[in-house]
């Protein structure tokens, strides 16, 4: 047994140098954590310096902030908007990239289908995310079923537009030496194409969840009972603006922890066979 065969295929010198560098990247991950952190706290001072200086309450301070929090998780209001706003994120989500990525593959493959989805394609880019949300309400009702069906097709044209491209950038010369190789279809495809397209994927969603994560508020404020965009609206009526600050506050947080433990992790492990 050789060098190469006993680490797995990779050379000695590889690893090496990639033991090597392993210290250095932990250093820098934690340095850019730290930053991040000081950069949070520095956003915070600056805020109660500015409600110090105006003693106003259109801006209350971090603390009273804060508070609220506390007050609306106790009562369990925060916690069950804040989940029935997260579920149909999810589900808008999984529908978008599904229909999304089967769609911008079949466009990407055949050309003809290119061209005749092209228009349609351009049209759904440009219609108003309002006015979506209130076609729907309109034909399907107030319910949740409309609620989701309009934040999904606010997102599926982009998914379609960049899983397009992905698939206009596979490269024929590996899909013809699978080919040669005689690989079963399902085989190819989850072997060879789909890595090459997890690039556009990754892009497709994680500018898509940012773009559902908005248009879901909007859609809760006009047309839901429940909800943190029917909450904020209720705040709203009430010129109640630490309300108001408190759930975009723990919204917003939620948004940076599935960013951080999810996506950025899953786009890592994905993309590890290109190094």
């Amino acid at each position: 047994m050789n060098i190469r065969s006993r680490t797995g295929g990779a050379p000695l010198p590889d690893l090496i140098a990639a033991r090597q560098q392993a210290p250095a990247v932990r250093t820098r991950q934690g340095g850019d954590a730290g930053l991040r952190l000081i950069s949070l706290l520095v956003f915070a001072l600056l805020w109660q310096a500015a409600a110090m200086l105006l003693q106003t309450s259109t801006l209350p301070t971090p603390l009273a902030v804060l508070g609220r929090i506390v007050e609306e998780s106790q009562s369990l209001a925060l916690p069950q908007h804040l989940a029935i706003t997260l579920w149909r994120v999810a589900l808008a989500f999984t529908a978008a990239m599904l229909i999304g990525t089967a769609i911008g593959i079949a466009m990407g493959r055949w050309r003809r289908l290119d061209l005749f989805l092209d228009g349609w394609l351009v049209l759904g880019l440009n219609i108003p995310a309002l006015v979506t949300i209130i076609l729907c309400y309109v034909w399907f009702g107030l319910n949740d079923t409309a609620a989701i069906v309009a934040v999904a097709i606010n997102k599926i044209p982009t998914v379609i537009v960049t899983v397009r491209e992905g698939a206009r950038a596979i490269d024929p010369r590996l899909m013809q030496v699978a080919q040669a190789y005689r690989l079963p279809p399902l085989t190819r495809f989850s072997r060879v194409y789909l890595p090459q397209l997890t690039p556009y994927l990754m892009a497709a969603a994680r500018s898509g969840l940012s773009l559902i994560w908005k248009i879901v508020l909007v859609v809760e404020l006009l047309g839901r009972s429940n909800g943190v965009g029917f909450q904020l609206n209720v705040f709203f009526q009430f010129f109640d603006i630490t309300g108001i600050l408190a759930y975009t506050l723990v919204f917003a947080a939620v948004v940076l922890l599935i960013e951080a433990l999810a996506m950025r992790p899953l786009e890592r492990r994905l993309s590890a066979w290109r190094n």
